[in-house]
């Protein structure tokens, strides 16, 4: 069979892939491979049958490469397209487990810094002082990093993201409030708070697996310029134990030396930087039979 893809459409050209994507789908269509496109604006909006209209009827297995979607919007669109002859390649239930941290951090304890989390809604309060005392109860004092299921707002480190101490109460809630705030609709599962660890500050390395095997080893999009070279011998394990198809692992050098994993991701919503070949991805999806 014939490699297929999913991709965004263009919002202001319904015919074309989103030009974030376009150089993936030219890689795609280059090596003899189909492309679909998905309304993504539309899913976000609950219209889940306008948002896979243009996908055509029996395309088969097909990978998706967009932008991020929810647990509930992907699994949406996974019933929409099977109804009509397309098959999601990663299963809803894994792809929220690799995409949401609550699903793939107890997998790889001892890699990645500790963390807590408590479910939570858009513009829902953190919690009172008593419950996020019992929130962080696991975590040893000191600095801690605030986030929802998914992301950080790393680039508000200092109001919205960086806590200096997860025991003050005081403080840890008023800069989750402000993460809550900052994410608005975007909020992605609820509050996580995590152990900060220092890193050597030289850039994260972004590694693609497919089926348990790392496909492509390189920079983040934060970093395009760096060239990393990370010690993958713990981390493989644990990949092969999440038992996600298509995965990414954001590792990062902590000031010991230690190669320790920052995110976890479901390959299809993770970023891949502009100074990587898209076929040296590309090449390792796995065709169905």
């Amino acid at each position: 069979m014939t490699l297929t893809v999913l991709f965004c459409v263009d919002p202001l050209h319904p015919r074309r892939v989103d030009p974030h994507f376009s150089r993936e789908a030219a890689a795609v269509r280059d090596h003899y491979g189909e492309i679909a496109l998905l309304d993504h604006d539309a899913l976000r909006r609950g219209d889940v049958e306008a948002a896979v209209r243009a996908v055509p009827a029996d395309m088969g297995p097909v990978w998706y490469r967009g932008w991020m979607l929810t647990a509930a919007e992907y699994a949406a669109a996974a019933v929409a397209m099977k109804q009509r002859g397309t098959l999601l390649l990663t299963h809803p239930d894994d792809y929220r487990r690799a995409h949401e941290l609550p699903g793939w951090h107890d997998t790889f304890a001892g890699l990645t810094p500790h963390s807590v989390w408590r479910p939570l809604t858009a513009g829902q309060d953190p919690g009172d002082l008593n419950e996020l005392s019992e929130l962080v109860r696991p975590l040893p004092g000191g600095p801690g990093v605030i986030k929802d299921y998914v992301k950080s707002r790393k680039h508000e480190w200092d109001e919205a993201c960086y806590v200096p101490d997860v025991k003050n109460l005081v403080q840890l809630h008023d800069i989750a409030a402000k993460m809550i705030a900052l994410q608005d609709d975007h909020l992605a599962g609820g509050l996580v708070v995590r152990e900060y660890e220092p890193y050597d500050g030289e850039g994260e390395a972004r590694v693609w697996w497919v089926d348990g095997e790392p496909a492509l080893v390189g920079p983040h999009p934060d970093s395009p310029e760096v060239e990393p070279d990370p010690d993958l011998t713990g981390v493989a394990p644990a990949v092969r134990a999440l038992g996600c198809r298509f995965i990414t692992t954001d590792l990062a050098r902590r000031t010991d030396g230690a190669w320790r994993v920052v995110e976890v991701g479901d390959g299809q919503v993770s970023d891949l930087p502009t100074s990587v070949d898209a076929m040296d991805l590309y090449a390792h999806l796995p065709v169905p039979d």
